[in-house]
Order: C-alpha cells, then sequence, then structure tokens
C-alpha cells in the first residue's frame, strides 16, 4: 500500500513464516515513461526506504525491495532520469461498500497501486462513498452501483469480489446470530457473481464465515461454476489480532513476529498455533490460555468497548485490504504469496478448514500442512475440541443453500 509519508513507498503484503519460502518481491508491472510524481504524491527515491512498521510488509519483503528495486532506481535516475511507477490492471468490486467494513476497505483498496478499477455497491448510500473517494490521487477509477438492478454491471469484468454486506454484531450477539440475516445477503450476491465474473477471486467476509463460505460453494456449485481455489473466507483478522497481541505480551518488534491461526473464524473455533510462532517464544500455560482467549474473543472485546455503536470494523477492514493486496500480487505473478484463510480443504476430516495457503494466479495452489504437525498437547487438544463446533456451523451453510433450492 502506498503510505502516507512523501518520501517513502510501501507496498501491502502477506509476511510468511521463517519455514516457508521467503516472499518475493510484489509482482508488479513498472511503466518507465511516467514519472512516480503522478502516483499519490509519491517520489521514487534513489535509495528506496520502506517504512515496514506502518505498512503490510514483512521484514524479508522490505528486504527484498531495497534489494531489488533501489539500484533500478538509481540506475534510472542517473541515466534516465526516469522513476518507477506501477502499472495498475486489477478490477475489484466491494460488495456492501457502504457500510462500516466496506467505507474503510474502499478507501484502503483505492490506495493499491495495482488497482485499475474499483466498482463499489451497496442498496443504498454508496455514490458519496464513492465521489468521495475517488478525490484520492490515486490510479484506481471509482464507479458507484446502488441496488440490484445495477450489481451485474458492478460485477462485469472484476477480478476480485470483496463482500463485507451484511449486518454487524451488536452487544450480546454470537455471530450465529446473524446467520439467518447474513446468509441470505451471501447467497444473492454469491448468485450475481456466479452469472456475472464466475472467475473472480471471490473474498466472503461475511459472518458468519463459518457457515457463509459453504453457503457461497453450494451456490456456486448449483451455478455449475465452483471453483474451490477462488473462494476464501477472510480469517486475516485473527492472524492481524494474533500477531498483535503476542507482540504486546513479548516485547517483540511486532513487523517480526507471525503466528498462523488455523479452524474457523468464531469463539473456540480460532486456534492460534502459539508453537509455531516466528520468531520463536516461549509461553507459560497461563499465557497461552490468556492469549489464545482474547484472540478468539477480540471481536467481542470491540463490540463491548463500542458499547452498541458498532462492531469490529477497522482493524477486519485492514485485515481484508491486507488478503486483496496478496490476492493481487498473487495475480500478478508473485509466486510467493501466503496467507492464511478458511477454503475447502483436506487437511482434516472437515471440508472447510482456515490454515496457511500459498496463492497464485489461478487461487489457492497448494495447502501448508506443516503447521499441523507437531502441535503443543494444548494446540491438538483445542483442534479436535473444535471441530463439532465447526462441523455443525458448515453443516448449517450447506442446509441453507440446499434448502433454498429445494423451495426454487
Amino acid at each position: 500500500m502506498a503510505a502516507a509519508a512523501s518520501a517513502t513507498f510501501t507496498i501491502g503484503t502477506t509476511q510468511t513464516g521463517r519455514s516457508l519460502p521467503q516472499s518475493s518481491p510484489f509482482g508488479l508491472k513498472f511503466n518507465s515513461q511516467v514519472n512516480f510524481n503522478t502516483f499519490s504524491g509519491l517520489k521514487a527515491m534513489p535509495s528506496l526506504r520502506c517504512d515496514s512498521e506502518s505498512s503490510f510488509s514483512g521484514k524479508e519483503t522490505c528486504a527484498a525491495l531495497r534489494a531489488t528495486f533501489a539500484p533500478k532506481a538509481q540506475k534510472e535516475n542517473q541515466n534516465l532520469t526516469r522513476n518507477l511507477q506501477p502499472q495498475a490492471s486489477y478490477k475489484v468490486a466491494v460488495l456492501g461498500a457502504a457500510g462500516g467494513i466496506g467505507q474503510p476497505l474502499a478507501l484502503l483498496i483505492k490506495m493499491s497501486p495495482l488497482v485499475s478499477d474499483l466498482h463499489l455497491y451497496d442498496i443504498a448510500n454508496v455514490k458519496g462513498v464513492a465521489a468521495d473517494i475517488s478525490h484520492c490521487n490515486t490510479p484506481s477509477k471509482v464507479l458507484d452501483f446502488t441496488g440490484a438492478s445495477e450489481l451485474a454491471n458492478c460485477l462485469k469484468g472484476v477480478d476480485v469480489v470483496v463482500i463485507p454486506a451484511g449486518v454487524p454484531r451488536k452487544p450480546g450477539m454470537t455471530r450465529d446470530d446473524l446467520f439467518n440475516i447474513n446468509a441470505g445477503i451471501v447467497r444473492d450476491l454469491v448468485t450475481a457473481v456466479a452469472d456475472n465474473c464466475p472467475n473472480a477471486f471471490i473474498h466472503i467476509i461475511s459472518n458468519p464465515v463459518n457457515s457463509t463460505v459453504p453457503i457461497a460453494a453450494e451456490i456456486l456449485k448449483q451455478k455449475g461454476v465452483y471453483d474451490p481455489k477462488k473462494l476464501f473466507g477472510v480469517s486475516t483478522l485473527d492472524v492481524v489480532r494474533a500477531n498483535t497481541f503476542v507482540a504486546q505480551r513479548k516485547n517483540l518488534r511486532l513487523i517480526d513476529v507471525d503466528v498462523p491461526v488455523v479452524g474457523g473464524h468464531a469463539g473456540i473455533t480460532i486456534l492460534p498455533l502459539l508453537s509455531k510462532t516466528k520468531p520463536s517464544a516461549s509461553f507459560t500455560d497461563e499465557e497461552i490460555e490468556e492469549l489464545t482467549v482474547r484472540i478468539q474473543n477480540a471481536g467481542t472485546e470491540v463490540v463491548e468497548a463500542k458499547a452498541g455503536a458498532g462492531s469490529a470494523t477497522l482493524s477486519m477492514a485492514y485485515a481484508a485490504a491486507r488478503f486483496v493486496e496478496s490476492s493481487l500480487r498473487a495475480l500478478d505473478g508473485d509466486a510467493d504469496v501466503y496467507e492464511c484463510s478458511f477454503v475447502q480443504s483436506d487437511l482434516t476430516d472437515l471440508p472447510f478448514f482456515a490454515s496457511r495457503v500459498k496463492i497464485g494466479r489461478k487461487g489457492v495452489e497448494a495447502l501448508i500442512p506443516t503447521d499441523l504437525q507437531g502441535l503443543s498437547e494444548y494446540e491438538q487438544k483445542a483442534l479436535e475440541a473444535l471441530k463439532p463446533e465447526l462441523k455443525a456451523s458448515i453443516e448449517k451453510g450447506v442446509a441453507f443453500a440446499q434448502k433454498q433450492t429445494v423451495a426454487a
């Protein structure tokens, strides 16, 4: 992502674990004919600097940026006095763009140099959001679409569809309380995706993700366009929270920390694998229990802190933007993109499971099984304990989608 500092160029990327291949520089195309001054008001520096503490980038990516692009920038400044310019080439649609997650998410996606077109859809109030965001001096063109009659046009030719639409959590509500409303919303939106951009990456944010992702899968199957490699439940926020809380507890540099989170995206189905923390850290039994419970209940922590005024919208938007940027990098040819996501999986006996995955141009290229190997006793017990609840949530989603088919 392009940061606000006038002399700094930062790009959103995933942070990979040390046991995985190092993350390569983002797969951007560069047009040396265009001066970098025209993008976001930033200038390429002769000596490229990466303020990784305030970006999505991990330290490996920052090092790669310096090593790869600094010499190029120096050469162009010296010989051609031309600067680096990302070439925006991907269309992204946000469905639910006027909501509490949708607005900040749309703003963050607008900052990506990989996005050429940003389509914002909602049932109301999206025109003003689009007008506001369109004033940001980044390359993407912003278009607004209101209501079901404009949904098809919103989705035509889109590469990545992000769905944060739905009602937010309120105090006392569980994710399952949201099911009856949000299940129908996801069903209708995914039906439109199947009809208008069946090859797009689909990012499901609408809760309960443990059920809405299976609903989306069933709808896509009914339409004959299901590609399990391109359907993602966005569980990135669990990783973001785990990294933050662990860094705070162990007094580590946040940019160094990587904690894989597996299972699902609700309550006890969220399982942070603290034994797999990078850099390696030791935790007491009490710390493991406290951190695990806090990560699992972090959404409730925000709901209660906002006292009925909303849910975890801003951190969710940040996490979703990180996942969008990772997907765009993968589409653009970056061969080292890894994120945790709730996807169709054979790593366990459950049909869907959140784990670290490798993402490529065609979607999920590989599930990473190593995170589930050599678990601590606490983690192994927690893994078995989460399965019944996750299984029930998955089956609830499948049953909802299949019931809709019978009713039709």
